[in-house]
């Protein structure tokens, strides 16, 4: 047992190390102006969740820590807090329904639906700060439909399922490995 939990603890430790460094020196960024996305970003977050709620919530915690300590601004700190949401559900389902990522077309509606529930907390967050006044000029001079709706919005879908795919691809591939498939409960 105690195994187990260091293990998780470890796997936790290394994930929120990646989660912190790819944002920061990730050189694959798509900018629109007057959001970006790092490709990236969040395999670490979608890792952890395919590992248990407990590494979910302690690598979505460690990776805002990580955004808040680069000095990065509030309303990216918060969105990155916002993915204790969909880390934590989606590993809660994928515990009750651990067969979802057996079926191509269960992993993709599987990823949809969290890239829908990514994409619904940081619109919020985003909405937060726009209607406050809080976010750069590019926002306000684009208008709230095309910034926050269609760059929010729609990208954080596209970029959540993106992402997605490349740690399903690492979690494959780790999972080969017998003490990778015992940290997950379920082999690639």
């Amino acid at each position: 047992m105690k195994t187990a939990a260091l293990q998780k603890m470890s796997a936790s430790a290394l994930l929120i190390a990646i989660g912190i460094i790819i944002p920061m020196f990730s050189p694959v960024k798509f900018i629109l102006e007057p959001a970006s996305f790092t490709l990236a970003s969040h395999v670490a977050v979608f890792i952890a969740l395919m590992i248990s709620p407990s590494v979910a919530v302690a690598v979505a915690i460690g990776t805002t820590l990580g955004f808040l300590l680069g000095g990065f601004p509030v309303v990216v700190v918060l969105r990155a807090a916002s993915h204790i949401v969909f880390a934590v559900l989606g590993s809660l389902f994928l515990q009750r329904f651990p067969r979802t990522l057996e079926s191509p077309i269960r992993t993709r509606e599987f990823s949809l639906a969290v890239g829908l529930l990514h994409a619904v907390c940081e619109l919020v967050i985003v909405s937060i700060f726009y209607m406050a006044g809080g976010m750069g000029d590019a926002y306000y001079q684009q208008g709230f439909l095309r910034t926050v709706i269609l760059l929010v919005g729609i990208g954080s879908v596209v970029h959540s399922m993106v992402d997605f795919e490349l740690a399903l691809a690492v979690v494959k591939v780790l999972g080969k490995q017998r003490s990778f498939a015992a940290l997950t409960n379920r082999a690639a």
